[in-house]
């Protein structure tokens, strides 16, 4: 009976997701993007909270979201010293919700990474440990120390929200003595540049300046469709890495080798030799001709992302149908008609990426040729 109501339970969770797929596009709602040269692109949330800490679903609620969203892996953080939950849900083993995550998670494609969340008064505020062996160990009253026992098992260590207001008022992330010491010891290795509904500049200029590897979270509390208005097109903000495999070791060597780029409200953050590739991957020239008789080209730019990228010319060539900041949709393709005044057999166009970053207030260029077809 047991081993009946399992499978019924399963069907359920399969036919529900089946129904809830429609989103807008081919893909439904499952967030996609391309793979780029030598790596897969994974799509990746580190920081989720459930009722084992102040979270308000069950483990396995943030399985069948993750799911929805064609996320590839994700790590329950959740939060070691506080448990507004206790009374109702008391559990000494800080592990339970990654247990519990993990083995519902059996039934599908879903990497669960077991993490916590170090919750501390600033400084040093609040970090994430991902790839943890065991959660308990790090709960101790030193600070400090619950870094060195991160560390001790292997452990991905980020700042969280470095610009919460409840901890920095002004909203600017900026270091204290205890972080430079953290990062000097190589106790902290990422911090998140998106947390939720925030993007900080600062915190991207930090990780620049620090050799942080850049994070995007969703440090999801209530539920993803509610938080983040994924029925009116929005999206959870998620860590995008580009591993060698789709496996929980090569996210985290990849993690730990500083291969991602942030995804957060269509903004793209990141290093440019991770994001520059996926720019490229992204966007590509399907086909280019002249039109008819005329020196006048028309080129196809496809988008192969869930990106809505909003370009910019830089071009010396201007546009016949468009003006110098043109849309390429997700999953659409684009015509411009580009005035070449003369044939040319091939060209290049320079672009600067509006909703990408490369540093803070800096916006990448990307350059596409262009090959006319006979």
């Amino acid at each position: 009976m047991k081993n009946l109501l399992a499978v019924c339970l399963l069907f359920l969770s399969f036919a529900t997701l089946a129904q809830q797929e429609d989103h807008g596009h081919s893909h439904g709602r499952k967030i996609v993007f391309p793979d780029i040269p030598d790596y897969r692109t994974l799509k990746c949330d580190f920081h989720i909270h459930t009722v084992f800490s102040d979270g308000n679903v069950w483990p396995s609620i943030r399985v069948e979201e993750a799911l929805r969203d064609g996320l590839d892996a994700i790590a329950m953080t959740e939060h070691l010293e506080y448990q507004p939950h206790g009374a109702d849900i008391p559990h000494p083993d800080r592990n339970r919700s990654y247990e519990i995550a993990s083995q519902f998670a059996k039934a599908f494609e879903l990497i669960v990474i077991s993490g916590v969340e170090i919750t501390r008064r600033m400084p040093p505020g609040h970090h994430n440990a991902i790839f943890v062996e065991d959660a308990n160990k790090i709960m101790m009253e030193d600070s400090l120390e619950a870094f060195r026992e991160a560390n001790r098992q292997g452990a991905f260590v980020f700042w969280n929200h470095p610009n919460w207001v409840a901890q920095r008022s002004d909203g600017i992330a900026q270091l204290e003595d205890m972080h430079r010491l953290l990062i000097r010891e190589k106790l902290l290795h990422g911090i998140e540049v998106a947390n939720d509904v925030t993007y900080s500049d600062e915190a991207f200029q930090l990780a620049i300046e620090n050799d942080l590897v850049v994070i995007g979270t969703s440090d999801i509390h209530g539920l993803i469709d509610w938080q983040f208005k994924v029925a009116e097109g929005g999206h959870r903000p998620i860590t995008l890495v580009f591993a060698s495999e789709r496996t929980e070791e090569a996210i985290e060597e990849a993690v730990k080798a500083g291969r991602t780029v942030a995804w957060f409200n269509n903004l793209l953050v990141g290093k440019p030799e991770y994001l520059g590739p996926l720019l490229k991957s992204s966007l590509k020239v399907s086909k280019s001709s002249y039109l008819g008789t005329s020196q006048i080209a028309v080129v196809s730019i496809e988008n192969n992302s869930d990106a809505n990228f909003l370009l910019r010319n830089l071009s010396d060539f201007k546009f016949h149908n468009h003006g110098d900041v043109i849309e390429i949709p997700t999953h659409q393709t684009v015509d411009l008609q580009v005035k070449t005044l003369v044939d040319l057999k091939e060209f290049s166009m320079v672009f600067e990426v509006l909703n990408a970053l490369t540093a803070a207030n800096t916006h990448p260029e990307l350059t596409l040729e262009i090959r006319m077809e006979d």
